[in-house]
């Protein structure tokens, strides 16, 4: 019983992994973006993984970090290969994304899942378009890719928020989404660490205070 309840609390080196790189994807910092992916692609993500979180990064932090994200991964997969080391292509998603209004309606079912009720408010009134965005581009187009799980997913955007200065409304939001797709207070908690470990002082503070007002409203709740 221990043995299963402490590798079921505990985050695997491969999910350790995808948090810096998204994390130095975000920011901006290609230089340490660089040895992050390296650590990924040897911890066992595929390059497809990587490439998930990278195109992810749009999202988040824009398409220009998400490119400059992308180049460097190329850069990496083919210093590694020229070094003889032949790293996992991976899967791509098992089915195809959909397009239009049927988009528009998975990306709603994915939100509501993944934040646990329908997302309304004053905001998405005063701006629609942004909300018609959100479901299809990024609960939409991204979380029906199912080649990558919507934990590893959910460790990206963390990592990815935790980066970005100004973002901690979403940062707290996105804890609670993680809890709700299984990763549990004690693996955000080493997730805070990581952050501490191979990011920064300051992305692990905002990650831990987002997740101690997470706590805090589900214990009131």
């Amino acid at each position: 019983m221990n043995a299963t309840r402490t590798a079921s609390e505990t985050l695997s080196l491969r999910q350790q992994s995808i948090i810096p790189i998204a994390a130095f994807a975000a920011a901006g910092d290609i230089a340490r973006l660089n040895a992050a992916l390296e650590q990924g692609l040897d911890a066992g993500l595929t390059i497809n993984d990587s490439k998930e979180i990278l195109v992810q990064v749009y999202a988040y932090a824009g398409f220009p970090r998400s490119l400059n994200a992308l180049g460097e991964l190329m850069k990496v997969v083919e210093a590694r290969k020229q070094r003889g080391v032949q790293d996992k292509q991976g899967q791509l998603p098992s089915r195809p994304i959909p397009k239009g209004d049927a988009l528009l309606a998975a990306g709603t079912a994915n939100q509501t899942k993944l934040v646990g009720q329908p997302v309304k408010g004053a905001l998405f009134d005063f701006a629609p378009v942004i909300d018609e965005y959100l479901k299809t581009h990024l609960f939409g187009d991204l979380f029906e890719r199912d080649n990558f799980d919507w934990p590893s997913r959910e460790l990206a955007t963390v990592g990815m928020l935790s980066a970005l200065p100004g973002a901690e409304s979403q940062l707290q939001s996105h804890m609670g989404v993680s809890m709700n797709v299984g990763i549990t207070a004690t693996q955000l908690n080493q997730l805070t660490r990581v952050l501490a470990d191979r990011v920064d002082a300051g992305a692990a503070r905002r990650a831990r205070e987002a997740l101690d007002r997470q706590l805090a409203t589900r214990r009131g709740s």
